[in-house]
């Protein structure tokens, strides 16, 4: 009677066995890999202020902290909140605008979270909508007038707002603390040009900065620091850097009036 030898495993079956038991392991990472980056993609479309953000700041602003404990404040004040985010030491990372019928707020926050943001601030404006008294008066007027009514003008429709978030993150402190822009008169007519404003034009100046503390304010024109004259952005820049942890004297332009001070600004770290 011959009997069957029992099922022997060779070196190299069990090297195949090996190598397959790792390729499944390996697919089973990939494919984990590739449903969570899936989430995260399907979880970024699916939140709006994230769909459709602009960083405004090329520099990949940030928080200074690495797990920041990101703040979100509702206000329906837009410019205001602005110049206060400035004088407070924060610069926009970027914002987010869209229309929507409901979008929760949480979702600014989560986003806010995600690209490391210090505070958060959301706006939600009344945009329009079809309620029942605009079709109470569709209905009136058609009667007036004897006109017919589309059945599509009757459909009661969601309301529908306008989402705004701006993004912050607190900076270190400047070595002079403004915010400024250079200024154009506009042309009172095509045959004349437009003429620059001497000077750069303050938007905001950060609390307890050296600016701040030589009782230069919002509204000032910057004309000149030390011997540099200041004519754009890039003059202040340079002139900053030329002058960190000196005090230098400047030149504005204060209620009309021309004002020399000096400023101790801060050094480079």
């Amino acid at each position: 009677m011959r009997t069957q030898a029992p099922h022997s495993v060779t070196p190299s079956t069990a090297k195949s066995a090996v190598f397959s038991k790792q390729a499944f392991m390996l697919f089973a990472l990939l494919s984990a890999g590739t449903l969570l980056l899936c989430s995260q993609l399907m979880a970024a479309d699916a939140n709006p202020y994230a769909k459709n953000y602009k960083a405004q700041n090329t520099s990949q602003l940030k928080s200074l902290s690495a797990n920041p404990d990101t703040k979100m404040l509702l206000s329906n004040h837009k410019e205001d909140d602005n110049i206060s985010m400035l004088e407070d030491g924060y610069d926009m990372m970027g914002s987010t605008g869209f229309t929507g019928t409901d979008a929760s707020v949480d979702g600014a926050l989560q986003f806010g979270k995600s690209i490391k943001a210090d505070t958060v601030l959301v706006y939600r404006k009344y945009g329009s909508a079809k309620t029942g008294s605009s079709k109470f008066e569709l209905i009136k007027q058609a009667a007036k007038t004897g006109g017919e009514i589309d059945e599509k003008d009757l459909v009661e429709e969601p309301t529908v707002y306008n989402y705004y978030a701006s993004y912050w993150a607190k900076l270190p402190m400047p070595l002079l603390g403004v915010h400024v822009i250079k200024l154009v008169k506009v042309a009172s007519d095509e045959s004349e040009k437009a003429q620059a404003e001497p000077g750069l034009k303050i938007l905001a100046v950060i609390k307890a900065s050296p600016a701040a503390k030589a009782n230069i304010v919002k509204g000032d024109s910057l004309l000149k620091m030390g011997e540099l004259t200041l004519n754009k952005p890039d003059d202040l820049f340079a002139a900053v850097k030329r002058y960190a942890g000196q005090t230098v004297s400047m030149e504005l332009q204060h209620n009309g009036e021309l004002v020399k001070t000096n400023v101790a600004l801060n050094a480079r770290p």
